[in-house]
């Protein structure tokens, strides 16, 4: 079976084609460096995500958040569940971990917002 995938390593987004056997990948072609054909294993195999969202503050202020790692792609729509429900304390600084350990990842704070 063939797949065919864009790279988002860089900004170059090569066209790859990725032949896989019951699930294992065979060969991956048209990357035009050694990232693309490990993204490209990595997408076919086991796909992750950064999930980027927001949380709402105490206050009733919005805070633009991230994940410091990818989660299994599987896992983004419970893990937005549980963003979802999350109150972020004032004040927040940039690289606060405002929920723990989330399928491995934690969710972390990407601006700063001050108690009023």
């Amino acid at each position: 079976m063939k797949r065919a995938l864009t790279c988002i390593v860089c900004p170059v987004g090569c066209s790859l084609e990725v032949e896989l056997d019951g699930g294992k990948v065979m060969s991956v072609t048209g990357n035009t460096c050694p990232r693309g054909a490990k993204y490209a294993e990595a997408e076919c195999t086991a796909p992750e995500r950064t999930v980027t969202s927001t949380v709402r503050c105490t206050d009733g202020r919005i805070l633009s958040v991230k994940t410091d790692r990818p989660i299994p792609k599987e896992k983004v729509a419970e893990c937005m569940k549980i963003i979802n429900n999350a109150i972020a304390p004032l004040p927040v600084c940039v690289g606060d971990v405002i929920i723990k350990d989330i399928f491995g990842s934690n969710v972390i704070a990407t601006k700063n917002i001050n108690a009023l």
